[in-house]
């Protein structure tokens, strides 16, 4: 790997930018502890320092004093990159942080590249590639469920699983090949009824992962839920009390939402992307057209419909073209404002339906219910195996589904066991991407890329 080379020292900022009580400045490499050395003030210099010990002082640099710190000494090889480390703990504001940074580079460290502390991690062999790729999925999980798969596949229970199917195409392919190589020498040979059951039982293996498929994208996307309905239903105070904070603007004014008003909620463990949409109705207004064409845009791509009705006023025919024009789609029919008087029933509308106040919060629970009961029938459960949030790793599973396939047909075919040890090893390849045994520079680079700077 020669994009990013092992031997610089690195640095960078590792907390968000902004105001906090602390920000922490993150050093990885050869000359970490030298680099401390010169710029820390207290009891006892950094390179004379126990590991996963802590210290008071100052940093000093050029006869200034920037920041009263916290610093944290880590040798290698026990430490996250593997690499002596040293975290400098400041105070949580923007100009302490960028100073203590500035000396840092400027005594020979340079700024670290997108996701370059947790790639060292990785070519060093503290971690493999789906560990490393979990510590991405950790920051960005939008759901507990999510947080628990990511933290589960940062600890090895994706690895432990793919290498276990890599072992079984080893094992068969050593059987294989060695029958292939010394077809006259007396060893153990499988017949190819047992072939044929060691395969069933790889593609079982691999199918039982991407059985979970749909599992992953909504872990990965979420669900997006389109709340659309004419002006002045309730939508965005619908929203607001889904979200349990005043997130739209709520007045009596038909058409105050003229943009698409969005968030995120968790319901039984599912992620629901929350979009608040314009009033739909025909109008000359050239800004609330625009809110308009927008609301279709947003249900076009939705996964789920919130289509709110207004109970206390009488139909009219945009809340009948939209019963129409989404009664093909997968929608909860939200029935609002039961606290005033009724102006109509709903008893002949299709299900789902729920009844609700969006003012006074009666029917949410209900209706949060039915949401969580429209996805995958209500719940994301973890169960024995990993569910497959990332997509390269999707891909790639894909890939080696189908030659294990293409083997088994082979085998059925009659074919020579040539053609199945090609495939056996094409799929073992594939898995072996995924681990990051067998993978490219490029690869590596897009997928840390998408690291923030310090992680």
């Amino acid at each position: 790997m020669r994009l990013f080379s092992l031997e610089d020292t690195i640095a960078a900022i590792s907390t968000p930018l902004g105001e906090g009580g602390i920000g922490i400045v993150r050093i990885s490499g050869p000359k970490s502890l030298e680099i401390a050395d010169r710029l820390f003030r207290g009891k006892i210099k950094p390179s004379q320092a126990p590991t996963y010990t802590t210290h008071y002082g100052k940093i000093v640099h050029k006869g200034e004093v920037i920041d009263e710190v916290i610093l944290t000494v880590m040798r290698a090889p026990k430490s996250y990159t593997r690499e002596d480390v040293v975290e400098i703990n400041c105070h949580g504001g923007i100009f302490p942080l960028r100073k203590t940074l500035e000396a840092v580079l400027e005594e020979g460290a340079r700024l670290a590249k997108p996701g370059e502390f947790t790639l060292r991690a990785f070519l060093n062999g503290r971690i493999d590639l789906t560990q490393a790729e979990a510590v991405l999925e950790i920051v960005r999980a939008k759901s507990e469920i999510a947080l628990k798969n990511a933290l589960s596949q940062l600890e090895g229970g994706l690895s432990k699983y793919i290498r276990e199917v890599e072992r079984e195409i080893v094992d068969l392919l050593t059987f294989i090949e060695a029958g292939l190589d010394f077809p006259e020498e007396e060893i153990e040979l499988l017949s190819r009824e047992e072939i044929k059951k060691r395969l069933e039982g790889i593609h079982r293996k691999i199918s039982s992962l991407l059985e979970r498929e749909k599992e992953g994208h909504i872990l990965r996307e979420g669900i997006k839920v389109s709340i659309v309905g004419k002006p002045n239903v309730g939508k965005s105070t619908l929203l607001n009390s889904l979200l349990g904070k005043e997130k739209a603007i709520v007045t009596e004014i038909p058409g105050t939402t003229r943009d698409l008003i969005e968030d995120w909620i968790t319901i039984q463990g599912i992620p629901f992307h929350l979009v608040d949409t314009a009033g739909w109705r025909e109008t000359q207004d050239l800004v609330e057209r625009e809110g308009v064409k927008r609301t279709k845009m947003a249900m076009d791509i939705s996964d789920l419909l919130l289509v709110v009705l207004d109970r206390s006023e009488p139909l009219e025919e945009e809340d009948k073209w939209l019963l129409q024009h989404t009664k093909n789609r997968k929608r909860i029919l939200v029935i609002n404002k039961i606290d005033l008087p009724p102006a109509w029933s709903p008893h002949n509308l299709p299900s789902p339906k729920i009844q609700i106040s969006a003012l006074t919060q009666k029917g949410l629970n209900d209706l949060r219910k039915e949401m969580a009961k429209c996805i995958l029938k209500g719940e994301i459960e973890m169960g024995e195996g990993p569910i497959i949030t990332n997509l390269r790793h999707l891909e790639l599973l894909k890939t080696a589904y189908s030659y294990i396939k293409n083997a088994m047909e082979s085998l059925n075919s009659g074919l020579s066991e040539e053609f199945i040890a090609q495939d056996l090893k094409t799929a073992l390849s594939s898995l072996k991407e995924i681990l990051g045994e067998e993978v490219g520079e490029e690869i590596l680079e897009n997928i840390f890329s998408r690291f923030c700077i310090g992680k």
